[in-house]
């Protein structure tokens, strides 16, 4: 059986609807609450990694984190803007589920339904 690591906001809709989702398959994940334990600069690399994006697919563009620290700057290195996120886990979309080696966002929602075992 393939390990599932769902990195959750229950806040969220999109982050409750991929909870659910899992539910409703009798799949059970790892959660990780990642505004309350957020991931490191090497975790979120390896989700880069397993997402195949670079660290700008992954940011929320409308959170105003990334206004205040002008993340829209173009000269902002992989390295700059995964340090953006580990301080503003905020700033990392979401809902993420890893599964094997592989991961995705789930907006929406089916691209989760494409790496589930």
């Amino acid at each position: 059986m393939t390990d599932l690591t769902l990195y959750h906001n229950p806040r969220c809709s999109k982050s409750r609807a991929a909870f659910e989702l899992l539910e409703e398959r009798g799949l059970t994940a790892n959660v990780v609450r990642y505004l309350e334990t957020p991931p490191d600069a090497p975790t979120l690399q390896q989700l880069l990694a397993k997402l195949g994006i670079g660290a700008r697919q992954l940011l929320r563009s409308g959170e105003d984190e990334y206004k205040a620290l002008n993340l829209a700057d173009p000269a902002l290195t992989e390295a700059q803007l995964i340090d953006a996120m580990v301080q503003h886990p905020k700033l990392i979309e979401r809902p993420i589920l890893v599964a094997g080696n592989k991961a995705a966002i789930g907006r929406p929602l089916d691209n989760l339904v494409e790496i589930l075992p």
